[in-house]
C-alpha cells in the first residue's frame, strides 16, 4: 500500500511513470507513521536526484560514470542485436549512450527489452579500450522497475474482508481517484478501463471529450501496458518484422493502447488495418509465413469533435475515427464502447490523498488474473437473449468476465451484483451494434435483453438511447429535408407533422403539456433532466404544494429545495399566490446551520407571490419522499429531490452548476399518481 498523494510530493521534474515512483515509495514509505513517511520521501527524492537521468544532464552523468568507473542510473533502456558483431547492444534513452554491451543472459531474462524501452535501475560501467570497434560502455546489472513477487492467494483472502462498495472504493483510490467524487456508474466506467489488463485479446474503444484521462491508465498504471501514438503504428512494430522474424508489441505486452486514435484527417495503411481486424477476431496474424498467435488486448482512445446528440442526429458515435477504421468489419470486432462523454474532465479535487495498492502490485495481480476465465459465472443467475449473435455474446461475456475479475476475484457475487455488471456489459456492446446498424444496413437489428431466473424478459438500453430517443433510432444520417412550413393552429390542440407535397406542415401545441399517471426510471449519468421537466406540468395551477423529504440537511440538499422553489416561481402567473411547505428531518450534526439555510429560503421568497414554510418531522416516521399538490397529483421519488450528482468545481463556473439539464443524474425513479 502507499498513500497516493505522495507521488506528487516526490515527482518534481522527473518525467517517469507513476508505477516507477510508486515502486520506490513502496520500498521506503509503506507505513502510516508520518515521521517515517517524511523520511522515506526524502530518501526517494534523493534516489531520483542522484540516479534519475535528465536529458539535459546526460553529459554530467556520463562524466560521473567515467570518473567513478561504475554508476547506478534510472532510465528507459532498449536492446537490439548487432548482427555484425553478434552481440546485444543497449540504448539508454535519456542518458544518450548507445552500443552498451549486454550479455545474453540479461536479454533472455528480460525479452521485452528487445521490443521497446523499459524503465530500469541499471549499473553502468565505463571501460575504455584502444580498439575503436569496442564500446567503452558496459551494462553490468539491470532490474526492471516492478514488483518481484505477488501473493495472489493472500490478495483473494484480503478481498473477503471488504464489502463490494468498500472494494470498489479501494480500487478507485488505487488508480488515484477520490471515490467520493464519483457516482456509482462513474466508478464502474473507470474500472472498465482495467479490463484489458485482466482479459486476453480484449478490444475496447473509448471516445469522448478532451481531458477526461482516457490514456492515463495505459501510460502510467502498469509496466505491462504500452501506449503508442496512433500515427506511429506500423506492421513490423505491432505484429512481426518479416526481415528478421521478430515479433512486435503484441507478443510482449498485455495491453497495447492506441492514443489519439481519432481524427478524420488521419490515414492508416490498409494492410495494417486488415491484419489488425484478423488479429482482433482470431487472435492470430500472418505476413505470408506461418500464422502466429498473441494475447495482447487492444485499447483505442481518442477525442470526439461533437457532442452526442449531434453525432446521433448527423452521423454515428464512431464519426471521429479515421476513414480506414470507420469500417463495419473493424468496429464489429470491438467488445465494448466506453462512453467517454459520461466521464467528467479531470480536476484537482478528484484525486485522492488516501491509501491504495501500489499500482505495480495491482498490475501484477491483474496480470495473474488473465489466466482465469469467469465468463460462465453470470449463467448461474441470468441468461442472455439467444437472438444476439455469437460475436455479441462473446463480447458481453468477456466484459462480464473482466469486471468480475476486478471486483470479485474470489467469487461470492450475488445475483444483484451480477445483474448490475451484466447490464453494463450488454450496454457496452449494444452501443457498438446500434452504431453498426447505422453504418452498414446489412447488419440486422438486434434486441438486447436477458432473462432472470423467473423467466422475465429484461431489456437493455444505453444511456444516450434514453436521453435522445428522437435521434437514437435513426438507421443512418438523415438527408437534408426541405424547410417545414410553420403553422400554429388556432385551436392549438394537436401536435403533428403532416406531409404536404415536398414540404411539411408543423403544428405546434400551445396548450399545457399532457400530464398522465405512470412510472419512469432514469439511468445514472444521463443528462437533460430538470425539475421543470419532471414536475412543472404537474404543479401548474396548484395553490398549495407539500414536499416530504427527510434529507434536506446539507447545503447542496437545501439548494435543491431552493431550485424547486425557483422553478415554481418561474412557472406561476405573477398575480398568483402559491405556498410550498417542506417536511424534513433534523440534521443532528448541525441543526442550527440547517435552520439558517431553510429560513434563508423563506426570506428569499418575500414579495415573490410564493410563501415557503418548513417543519421538522421529529417523530422520525417521515420516510416517504414525495410531492403532493392540492390539484390531486402525488409525485413519488425514491431519492426525493436529491436526483443530481453533486457538482465538484469549487472555483470558477460550470454549466452543471448553473443549469440542471447539464448535470449528471443519479439513478432514480419517479411515479405520478392522480389521487
Amino acid at each position: 500500500m502507499v498513500r497516493k498523494d505522495l507521488v506528487k510530493a516526490v515527482k518534481g521534474n522527473a518525467i517517469v511513470p507513476t508505477y516507477v515512483l510508486e515502486y520506490l515509495l513502496g520500498q521506503y514509505c509503506a507505513t502510516d507513521d508520518e515521521a517515517s513517511i517524511q523520511s522515506g520521501i526524502e530518501t526517494v527524492k534523493d534516489i531520483l536526484r542522484k540516479h534519475y537521468v535528465h536529458r539535459n544532464e546526460a553529459g554530467l552523468i556520463q562524466s560521473t560514470i567515467k570518473e567513478k568507473g561504475r554508476y547506478k542510473v534510472i532510465d528507459q533502456i532498449s536492446v537490439s542485436l548487432n548482427e555484425k558483431t553478434d552481440s546485444y547492444e543497449a540504448v539508454f534513452d535519456n542518458l544518450g549512450i548507445k552500443k552498451v554491451a549486454v550479455d545474453s543472459g540479461t536479454v533472455k531474462a528480460h525479452p521485452k527489452l528487445l521490443v521497446t524501452s523499459v524503465w530500469c535501475i541499471a549499473d553502468v560501467q565505463y571501460e575504455f579500450s584502444e580498439d575503436a570497434r569496442t564500446s567503452p560502455w558496459v551494462l553490468e546489472t539491470i532490474k526492471p522497475i516492478q514488483i518481484a513477487r505477488v501473493d495472489y492467494d493472500g490478495y483473494k483472502e484480503a478481498r473477503g474482508r471488504f464489502s463490494k462498495d468498500e472494494w470498489i472504493d479501494l480500487l478507485m483510490q488505487s488508480i488515484g481517484f477520490n471515490p467520493e467524487a464519483f457516482g456509482r456508474r462513474s466508478k464502474l466506467l473507470q474500472l472498465m478501463r482495467l479490463i484489458p489488463f485482466v482479459e486476453r485479446n480484449y478490444n475496447i474503444i473509448e471516445l469522448g471529450p478532451k481531458g477526461t484521462g482516457k490514456s492515463h491508465i495505459y501510460s502510467e498504471f502498469s509496466p505491462h501496458g504500452q501506449l503508442i501514438s496512433g500515427g506511429e503504428v506500423t506492421i513490423p512494430k505491432l505484429f512481426v518484422n518479416n526481415s528478421n522474424g521478430r515479433i512486435g508489441l503484441v507478443g510482449y505486452w498485455d495491453v497495447v493502447a492506441f492514443d489519439e486514435f481519432a481524427g478524420r484527417e488521419k490515414t492508416a495503411n490498409k494492410a495494417l488495418v486488415d491484419i489488425m481486424k484478423n488479429y482482433m477476431a482470431n487472435k492470430t496474424f500472418s505476413r505470408g509465413v506461418n500464422p502466429m498467435g498473441a494475447e495482447a488486448s487492444f485499447a483505442f482512445v481518442g477525442n470526439t469533435d461533437h457532442n452526442v446528440p449531434y453525432m446521433l442526429k448527423n452521423s454515428d458515435l464512431f464519426e471521429a475515427l479515421p476513414p480506414q477504421f470507420h469500417d463495419s468489419a473493424f468496429i464489429d470486432r470491438l467488445h465494448a464502447y466506453l462512453p467517454g462523454w459520461e466521464i467528467d474532465v479531470i480536476r484537482g479535487e478528484m484525486f485522492t490523498s488516501g491509501y491504495g495498492f501500489i499500482v505495480d502490485y495491482l498490475a501484477e495481480i491483474l496480470r495473474h488474473l488473465r489466466q482465469e476465465d469467469f465468463s460462465n459465472r453470470p449463467d448461474q443467475h441470468f441468461s442472455v437473449s439467444e437472438k444476439v449473435s455469437t460475436r455479441d455474446r462473446d463480447a458481453i461475456y468477456k466484459t462480464m468476465s473482466g469486471m468480475l475479475k476486478v471486483i470479485f476475484p474470489a467469487g461470492g457475487e450475488s445475483a444483484e451484483d451480477v445483474e448490475e455488471l451484466l447490464q453494463l456489459a450488454m450496454e457496452s456492446r449494444k452501443r457498438v451494434k446500434d452504431q453498426l446498424f447505422r453504418i452498414d444496413a446489412t447488419y440486422p437489428e438486434v434486441e438486447f435483453y436477458y432473462l432472470g431466473s423467473d423467466g422475465e424478459k429484461r431489456p437493455v438500453q444505453t444511456v444516450e438511447e434514453q436521453e435522445f430517443p428522437q435521434f437514437y433510432s435513426r438507421k443512418s444520417a438523415p438527408a437534408p429535408a426541405p424547410a417545414p412550413r410553420l403553422e400554429i393552429n388556432s385551436d392549438a390542440d394537436v401536435v403533428d407533422v403532416e406531409p404536404e407535397g415536398t414540404a411539411s406542415v408543423l403544428k405546434i401545441n400551445a396548450q399545457k403539456p399532457i400530464t398522465e399517471e405512470g412510472h419512469h426510471v432514469f439511468a445514472e449519468n444521463r443528462k437533460g433532466v430538470s425539475y421543470d421537466k419532471l414536475f412543472g406540468p404537474y404543479i401548474d395551477g396548484a395553490k398549495r404544494i407539500v414536499v416530504t423529504d427527510p434529507y434536506i440537511r446539507y447545503f447542496y440538499q437545501v439548494r435543491n429545495m431552493m431550485e424547486l422553489v425557483e422553478m415554481v416561481i418561474r412557472r406561476k402567473a405573477p398575480e398568483d399566490q402559491v405556498s410550498i411547505h417542506l417536511v424534513t428531518g433534523p440534521h443532528d450534526g448541525d441543526m442550527q446551520k440547517q435552520r439558517e439555510l431553510l429560513e434563508s429560503i423563506t426570506e428569499a421568497c418575500t414579495g415573490s407571490g410564493l410563501d415557503f414554510t418548513w417543519a421538522f418531522d421529529t417523530s422520525g416516521t417521515a420516510h416517504a419522499r414525495d410531492i403532493v399538490t392540492d390539484t390531486g397529483w402525488k409525485i413519488v421519488l425514491d431519492r426525493g429531490l436529491d436526483i443530481f450528482q453533486a457538482p465538484l468545481r469549487r472555483d470558477g463556473f460550470s454549466l452543471g452548476d448553473r443549469l440542471q439539464e447539464h448535470r449528471m443524474l443519479k439513478g432514480f425513479y419517479v411515479t405520478y399518481v392522480k389521487q
